[in-house]
This record gives C-alpha cells, sequence and structure tokens, in this order.
C-alpha cells in the first residue's frame, strides 16, 4: 500500500479508501490510485481486510443434491440477494447426508473462512432429529422441517398441494391420484400428506400413491401404469419433470390432456407454459425463499439472533390448459370409451 501511495503521489489513507471503495475520493485521484495498483500488481489483502472489520463477507451453502429444480433455483436465489448485499457465497455439495458427513461440511466451511451457513436440507434429516447443527455457527435452514430448533425458511408446500387438488375437485373430478416425488425428500412427504389430507377432508376416495424420483423418465413410467387406470381422470404431479414425462405417456396411450385426464404440477418452472398443452402448476417463489435465508442469517450475524421455527413463503396455483372438467360419463382410452359411472 505504501509503494501505490508513492507512485500514485497519495498518502497510504487515500490508497485505503479506494481499495475499500469508500465515496469522497476526487475521481482523478481515485484513477491514479487504480492506475498505480495494476503497474504494481497490487490487490488489497481480503484476509486482512476481513480480520479487520471482523467479518469475511462470505455466505457458506451446504446442499445435498445438485440435480433438482428446487435445490438449484433456491441456490440461485441465495446468491442473487446474497450479491445484492455485497456478500459472496461459497457451495459446498454434500454426497451422503449424514452426522459425519454434514459435521465435516461445517469444518470445512469454517476453514473457508465463511460468516454463516445457509443449508439446503430437503431430506428428512432435522425432522428426524437424526441430524444437529453446530451450536456456534449462525445457520438458517432451507427446505426442511427442524420444528423450533433452527431458524428455517421454506415454500408453503401443504397449502400449495391442497390448492392444487381442490382445483381439481372443484372442477368436478371425483377424485385426484398423486404422483409423488422420492419418499426420502422433505418436500415429496408434505405435498403426498397435505394431497392425502384434502381428499380425506372432502370424503373422497384416496387412489394408491404412485412414487417418481423428480425426474421426466419416473413421471413417463408411471404415466404409462396410470393410463391402466381407467377411473383416472385427474393427477396431481409433485414437480413439473414428472408431469413433463407424465404428459408424454399419457399422449402415446391416447389420451388427450385435458379432455380425458387433467394433469397439475409444482414449482412453474420457466418452461411450464410451453408444454402441450401449457401445464397448470404451483408456482414456488424460490426469489423470496433466498432474500429470506439471506436476511434471516445476515439478521442473526449482526444481531446475535436466536429466533427458531418455520418461515413459509406464499404459493400460488397458475391455471393453464391442462386441466379442465372430467369428460361426461366417460373416458376416451385411445379406441375405446371407458364408463366412469360404475363404482
Amino acid at each position: 500500500m505504501a509503494d501505490v501511495a508513492r507512485l500514485a503521489g497519495v498518502s497510504s489513507q487515500t490508497v485505503s479508501r479506494v481499495a475499500n471503495g469508500y465515496a469522497g475520493v476526487n475521481e482523478e485521484t481515485r484513477r491514479q490510485v487504480l492506475a498505480a495498483m495494476k503497474e504494481l500488481g497490487y490487490r488489497p489483502n481480503s484476509a486482512a481486510r476481513a480480520l479487520k472489520r471482523g467479518e469475511f463477507r462470505t455466505i457458506g451453502v451446504i446442499t445435498f443434491n445438485l440435480s433438482t429444480t428446487g435445490n438449484m433455483r433456491t441456490l440461485e436465489a441465495i446468491a442473487n440477494s446474497a450479491a445484492q448485499d455485497g456478500y459472496a457465497v461459497t457451495l459446498l455439495p454434500v454426497a451422503v447426508p449424514t452426522q459425519d458427513e454434514v459435521r465435516g461440511a461445517f469444518s470445512r466451511l469454517g476453514e473457508l473462512a465463511v460468516d454463516a451457513v445457509i443449508a439446503i436440507m430437503e431430506v428428512h434429516l432435522l425432522d428426524a432429529a437424526t441430524i444437529s447443527l453446530p451450536p456456534h455457527v449462525q445457520v438458517v435452514v432451507a427446505d426442511s422441517d427442524a420444528g423450533d430448533r433452527y431458524a428455517v425458511v421454506d415454500t408453503d408446500q401443504a397449502g400449495g398441494a391442497r390448492a392444487a387438488v381442490r382445483h381439481l375437485l372443484d372442477l368436478g373430478h371425483r377424485t385426484v391420484w398423486h404422483l409423488a416425488g422420492p419418499e426420502e425428500s422433505f418436500a415429496a412427504q408434505r405435498r403426498a400428506d397435505a394431497w392425502s389430507a384434502a381428499l380425506t377432508e372432502e370424503d373422497r376416495f384416496t387412489p394408491p400413491l404412485v412414487r417418481g424420483d423428480w425426474s421426466a423418465e419416473s413421471g413417463y413410467r408411471a404415466g404409462m401404469r396410470l393410463a391402466d387406470e381407467r377411473e383416472c381422470t385427474a393427477v396431481f404431479a409433485a414437480n413439473d419433470q414428472m408431469a413433463l414425462g407424465l404428459l408424454r405417456a399419457l399422449h402415446e396411450r391416447g389420451l388427450r390432456i385435458p379432455e380425458d385426464v387433467s394433469v397439475i404440477g409444482f414449482d412453474d418452472i420457466p418452461e411450464a407454459g410451453s408444454f402441450l398443452p401449457p401445464l397448470t402448476t404451483v408456482h414456488q417463489d424460490f426469489a423470496e425463499v433466498g432474500r429470506l435465508c439471506v436476511e434471516g442469517v445476515l439478521r442473526r450475524m449482526h444481531l446475535d439472533g436466536t429466533e427458531h421455527g418455520t418461515t413459509l413463503v406464499p404459493t400460488e396455483l397458475v391455471v393453464r390448459g391442462s386441466t379442465a372438467p372430467p369428460p361426461a360419463g366417460e373416458r376416451h382410452d385411445g379406441d375405446t370409451r371407458v364408463s366412469l359411472d360404475a363404482g
């Protein structure tokens, strides 16, 4: 810094102010200092600055799965929100969701010098108390259920699923079949529980659960099975990717969407409106989830916050062309027509 000051003909304090982006420096002086930095190859020592400020301006993010739409969009929202607040994000994927792996991830993030951690834990861990998080780290959890033990931000999974079921029942369908996500997923379980509860409350028959793995391919396999369920006129898929595969399978089996079978998804991915037909789905506000995660973890850092419990981000049903009233008395199955009046 002293070398830069001598070359630029300014004080070390002025170099410090330029390096830290402070206002109040004459523009010509700023250019001189920056030119001197470039000529000397000087870069501010971020570690030293962090020690002086008492923070590293970095948030660690732990996640177990980078392949799902929900996790990727939540991560993107966290990164964008953190950047707006002047923070960088250090991502640490964890291969196996175990106590040792989680403990190791927190240790590695500590070595990487982060100020706080956001854990995207969509699998059943914290709700079963099989994993505990380090007590000395400021943590906010996304997409999980930890009761009152941690601060959690999540989409209103149950509310979104109930809205989907109610929409289909209000259209006149006798019941709603459900293509659920994987058993280990917290979100999938919340959506499946709400689907079942909504049917029970309306005194409707609850069909057997059909399970996928979030992929379009698993939705396709499920669709081939559901095409044989001749009383199936409405399907609630736990995500849009599985709904896409489901639509393809039903189409290949000669079923018309929505004339024979209505399909509704969950997520509202950007492509949902371009499905054939455009997909009715439950919109998740991932940007708000990310914003609240960052806001919560920064509040805990600066105010030494200890508040726990869950903040739910509302969902919104987006009605498009894949849902309609059920067929009048019979479903068209390729070259045959099947009566829905019996049973």
